[in-house]
Parts: structure tokens; sequence; C-alpha cells
């Protein structure tokens, strides 16, 4: 959920670390990223534990090669998961340096740090504002990346949760979790939630939430399944994995998929996919521009996508819609709309606003009109916006259907809003620690909905 350009804001604080004391007497904090958040390297499955691993995500050069040898994926219906094309390879995410370095900076090559690429510097700014407030890794502070490219209920994900969050339990003397995840790690962190909350009352204290996709990011996902998305935009996108590219990758990922707009939700208005469209019978030609709904949109979905393939290594592979992934989501869906937090577990809610956010796409136009559905792939599409962080729309960020300590929206874009300083006053009052004085402040914020 990449839609908003470069993060220009840097955390300023005092500049000291607190002792270990200090770190020891606080709960430890788990850092969940979010889609496309995770570092992923491939290995060998004959060499697992001595063999070369190559980072394959996020990666400056030869991104695209390297994605499309290692990373193509299909869906397998009977695991629930999204399988490599490369049978000899396997796709993980290194646990170094506590879990952080994954979450850190996604492109941790010497070129990228020394460019600062800010594009690639993920939760790098709050693990240094967490640090300078006191936290110590390893003791209180960790972080859990995982395969982004599968579904956000798949077994091996949620036991990673289980095992991170009791590790950071267990590592500070038996203290319950306080977890920040980012966008699509709310939703990975709801599913926990909801099929194993013994477990999450258990270790979990408090759950701040930023820019999570509750219902939906309709605009974007609609467009990424359609057309593909572009990580990286203006001169950097020529050293990084093509929009189509990305495209044919995310129509086998049920993590997509479980990111489309919830029908059941009560939309202000309804999200659509609109087509100007050329109808001919005989000789009578005419236009007409043609809506979609949620639901209408599969048909739509199967239509454009029924001819998409891709090659891989001189094979000609079939991707078209997938509806096993469909079915997938759709229990995936029911799974989070049906969570409910414990009494004990204090929630807060961080969402992006103030930028113009997809909602609606538009393809063709009246006077250059789609004759065949498929064509859409091939087409840019025209938005109409709503308010957001310029990927989650505000209402669907906001409609987490918890009773929420308190909820804050903040001017900020969708990653931007992992190094806000805004945000980072927020963290440190929810956490309960001493707040730092910034030398920069943030943009102006909206806190609401207190309880």
């Amino acid at each position: 959920m990449w839609r908003d350009r470069v993060c220009p804001c840097f955390w300023f604080g005092n500049g000291n670390r607190h002792d270990g004391e200090a770190s020891e007497e606080r709960n430890p904090v788990l850092l969940v990223s979010g889609m496309g958040g995770s570092i992923l390297h491939s290995k060998k499955k004959e060499d697992k534990w001595l063999g070369f691993d190559t980072r394959v995500w996020v990666r400056i050069l030869l991104a695209d090669l390297e994605f499309k040898n290692k990373l193509w994926s299909l869906f397998n219906p009977s695991t629930g998961l999204t399988e490599s094309l490369d049978d000899d390879a396997e796709v993980v995410v290194p646990d170094d340096d506590y879990g952080l370095y994954a979450i850190d900076i996604l492109d941790p090559s010497w070129f990228v740090k020394l460019i600062r690429l800010k594009e690639v510097y993920h939760f790098h700014d709050m693990i240094d504002m967490l640090m300078g407030i006191g936290y110590k890794k390893g003791t209180t502070l960790f972080g859990y990346g995982y395969d982004f490219r599968q579904s956000n209920r798949a077994d091996k994900l949620l036991e990673g949760l289980r095992s991170k969050l009791e590790t950071a339990y267990k590592a500070s003397g038996g203290r319950k979790v306080d977890i920040i995840s980012h966008s699509m790690g709310g939703l990975l962190v709801s599913c926990f939630l909801s099929l194993h909350q013994d477990v999450f009352s258990k270790y979990v204290r408090k759950w701040i939430c930023i820019a999570c996709p509750f219902q939906g990011a309709p605009g974007c996902i609609n467009d990424s399944l359609l057309t593909g998305l572009q990580f990286i935009e203006g001169f950097e996108s020529y050293f990084f994995v093509s929009r189509w590219t990305m495209h044919q990758l995310l129509i086998e990922c049920p993590s997509i998929y479980e990111m489309m707009a919830n029908p059941e939700f009560e939309w202000a208005k309804q999200p659509e996919i609109e087509v100007w469209q050329k109808h001919s019978i005989d000789e009578d030609v005419s236009v007409n521009l043609e809506t979609y709904g949620p639901l209408e949109s599969i048909h739509l979905f199967e239509a454009a996508l029924r001819n998409n393939e891709l090659n891989y290594q001189g094979q000609t592979i079939a991707l078209p819609f997938n509806l096993s992934i469909l079915k997938w989501a759709a229990e995936t869906r029911r799974i989070i709309n049906d969570v409910d937090l414990p009494s004990e577990v204090e929630f807060y809610n961080i969402y992006g606003t103030s930028l113009d956010t997809p909602f609606n796409v538009c393809y063709g136009s009246e006077a250059y009109p789609i004759e065949d559905l498929s064509e859409i792939c091939h087409t840019l599409p025209q938005y109409s916006f709503v308010d957001g962080d310029g990927t989650v729309p505000t209402e669907s960020a906001r409609a987490d259907g918890f009773k929420a300590v308190e909820r804050a929206g903040v001017a900020a874009g969708h990653r931007q809003l992992l190094c806000d300083s805004t945000v980072f006053q927020l963290i440190q009052k929810w956490l309960g620690v001493e707040q730092v004085s910034y030398s920069k402040r943030g943009r102006t914020s909206r806190v609401m909905d207190f309880s």
C-alpha cells in the first residue's frame, strides 16, 4: 500500500538514550509491518541452513529480474498458501536484530543508505524514536515481518505472530506486549485476535493501529488487480520492480483480495469501478458508462483478466482472476468482521487524513472507450478521490469496530505516518512514557473520538 510519495520527515528528539533500567521497567513493544513492509529472502531448499540468501524484496538493482524469478507465485487452494514458481527455492523473512532488521530499511544496501532513499526506509525512524525514549532491542523492542503475499489468516503467519508475542513477553520478565501495527498488519492482528483470543488476552496489553484498511482500500486494490502497482514513482522507478511485474504477483496474493472493499460495510457512498464501454450491434455503435459495485466488480475482474498470462522461464502460465482466492478471502473477511476485542486490552487508532485517496476508478473515456474488457489491463485509470492517507480512505481506516480508548486523524501519507512527529507524540502518550520534545513538528493533526 504505497500510493503516497516520499516520507520527508525525520525524528528529532533530544538525542539521548535512556538507560537499560528504564527500558526494563516498560512493557515491550512489538512492531508489525504491513503489505510490502518486510524484507523477503529466497534460498535454496536443499541448503536450508547453510545456503546463500538472495534478497528479492526490496532491492533497487536487478529488482525486476530477481522478483520474476523468485517471487512470482501460484495460489494452492488445498493449503491456502501462494507458492513460488521456483520449486527449488523458498521465500523466508530474516529474523535478525530481534525481527527489526526485516522491517527497518527494506533495501539495506550501502547504495540506498548513501542516498537515503526514503521510499524504502520503513519502520526506521520509529525504531530510532523508541530507542531514543528508552526501549531496548531484544528486551522491550521487537519486530515482526512476514511473507506479505500470504493470507492474513495463514497458519504460518499467525504462528509467527504468536511466537513473537511470547518471546517479547518472556524477554521482558512477563510484561504484556504493546503492539504497533501498520496498514495490512492491522488485518493480520485482527485475524489473530479473532482466531486466538485467549492467546491475545494473555500476551497483549495495548494495540496501537496505524493506517489499517479495516473495510478495504477500494481504489488502490481494484486498480492493483487490474493494472498493477508502482511502488516507487519518478526516476527511481526505472531501477525497481515494474508495475506489470508487480501486477502478475498480486493476482495470486490472498492478502490483496482480503483488502478489497467490504461489501457488507455501510459506505457513505459505495465504491465503484467505471468503464466507458463501446457496444456494437450490427451497424449501431453506442458508448455507455458502465458502473460496477463491490459485488458486480467480480464479473468485471473475470472478464478483464480472462486472457491474462505470464511467461516464466519459457513457459506460458494462465493467470486469470482467481475465484479460489476470492472464496478464501471471503472467509477471511467473515473472520475479521466477527472479531471482538477483550475488555482488558486497550485499543488506539491512528488514521491518515487530508490527502486525495483513490476511491472510484474509471477506465477509458467517452472519446476513447473500451471495446474489449481485456483492454482495461493495459489502460491507466482516472481516479475519483476521497479523504485519506493517499492509500486508505479515512472512512475505512476509522471503521475499526472496536471500543477505542482514542482515535486520532493525522494529516500525513500512508508511509509518512511511520515517521511523523505527531504520530510519535501520540504513541509516547499512549505507551505512557515521558514525551520527548521535537525540534521539528509534523503537520497539524486532528485528534478526535475520545472515550
